[in-house]
């Protein structure tokens, strides 16, 4: 093996380190690890699958999200190129290599590395890297330079303005977002940032978000976070042994380029925490609908019990509020639907007043934004007790294309 060709793995074992183990169970059916030989208890997720990695796989505790804006002068072939290379470049970090296929200590001396280095050593922490595409990417008439216009699902449009939103051009939207995940929050901001340096001249750096904490759990081996409230977050949502859930709510089902992948929402969302914390915990309790301490509905139970709405304490007044979080945000009030979170908590410094900039980067797949997105948020916007206590900053929606093969690009069934 070739000095270029050193893994980081490799490194790390020639170095004598050892490493923790990451990550958890397999997702199911679509993104199983595998464990490298090099560096025992380390776990790789395979990029190339049926569906993309990042979205039933098992939630990782990091997360660098990036949003990006193609250069006004790529046509449909330089569009095509960009994708092959992050194609290839993502397949060779999820399984601990560098970016490119020379590596961040060889080839010639006098040009910059093909990796910029930093995640040398480290393992991947189960690193997994999404790929989606935002609206804007579809033209139309003379702007159609990709020639896409006629291939944009009609579920993909910009997320309308709900009630209270309060959004920041600069932390919305975007032609293409990427999705990094990882145990090590270095492997995720690594990922990230050779993505940008690769699509230089092509692409360009809209927006992004480190994440923390995942306020989730895709799979039921993991137990539920809590967000920056402190409360159990996303007890109810989806997980990926939920096959039958996974293929009604997750996965597009109609024929076309988009079958087999998923919608994207993210939600920029600040969290008045000096606020809450004046509040009493009978107060939070009700706003939330669950108890603090395990989670479980106020109606009752433990925390995987299913609320009872009907349930009334004394003075005949319900024991969950039907406006609290809980309620508003169940099956029941919502047509049914369901969507798989994988959230994010985020602290970006603090604003001038001393307050701490914190809150929560909500991310959900779904099967279709119009029918299982659009429609909680509204009601969730007007009515939810929980508001008071939240803005929401940033938005976007993307289409996930399907999951690639070997010898295939991500997005190859819109663009090939």
């Amino acid at each position: 093996m070739s000095r270029g060709q050193i893994s980081r793995r490799g490194l790390l074992v020639t170095a004598g380190a050892t490493t923790a183990v990451v990550g958890g169970a397999a997702a199911v059916a679509v993104t199983r690890p595998t464990s490298s030989s090099s560096s025992p208890g380390s776990v790789d997720y395979p990029f190339y699958g049926e569906h993309q990695a990042g979205i039933v796989t098992p939630a990782q505790d990091r997360m660098h999200f990036a949003a990006f804006d193609v250069d006004a002068r790529l046509d449909r072939a330089g569009l095509v190129g960009l994708l092959k290379d992050w194609t290839a470049a993502a397949e060779r970090l999820t399984r601990g290599a560098g970016a490119g296929p020379v590596g961040p200590l060889s080839g010639s001396y006098d040009a910059p590395p093909d990796d910029t280095g930093e995640a040398i050593g480290l393992p991947s922490g189960g690193l997994t890297i999404t790929f989606g595409f935002g609206p804007s990417l579809f033209g139309s008439g003379r702007d159609d330079r990709f020639r896409t216009a006629d291939q944009r699902p009609a579920s993909l449009t910009r997320l309308p303005h709900f009630p209270g939103d309060n959004l920041a051009t600069e932390q919305s939207d975007g032609d293409l977002c990427v999705q990094a995940c990882s145990d090590d929050p270095q492997v995720a901001v690594h990922a990230i940032r050779n993505l940008t340096r690769i699509a230089m001249g092509r692409a360009a750096l809209r927006w992004s978000q480190l994440g923390f904490g995942r306020t989730s759990s895709t799979s039921t081996s993991q137990a539920t976070p809590r967000n920056l409230f402190g409360f159990k977050d996303g007890t109810m949502s989806l997980k990926a042994e939920d096959a039958s859930g996974v293929e009604e709510h997750v996965w597009v089902g109609e024929p076309g380029w988009l079958q087999g992948g998923s919608y994207l929402v993210a939600r920029k969302i600040m969290m008045h925490v000096e606020t809450w914390d004046r509040s009493s915990l009978r107060e939070q309790e009700r706003l939330i609908g669950r108890t603090k301490a395990e989670g479980a509905p106020l109606s009752g139970g433990s925390e995987f019990s299913e609320p009872d709405f009907a349930l009334t304490g004394r003075g005949g007044v319900p024991l969950v509020d039907p406006s609290s979080h809980v309620a508003m945000a169940h099956p029941s009030r919502n047509g049914g639907v369901r969507m798989l979170r994988r959230g994010y908590n985020f602290v970006d410094g603090n604003d001038a007043l001393g307050r701490l900039s914190a809150g929560l980067f909500f991310i959900a797949f779904v099967a279709d934004p119009v029918t299982h997105y659009v429609p909680m948020q509204t009601a969730m916007a007007k009515n939810d007790l929980l508001s008071e206590y939240l803005q929401h900053v940033g938005s976007g929606l993307w289409a996930v294309p399907p999951g690639a093969r070997p010898g295939e690009y991500v997005g190859q069934g819109l663009l090939g």
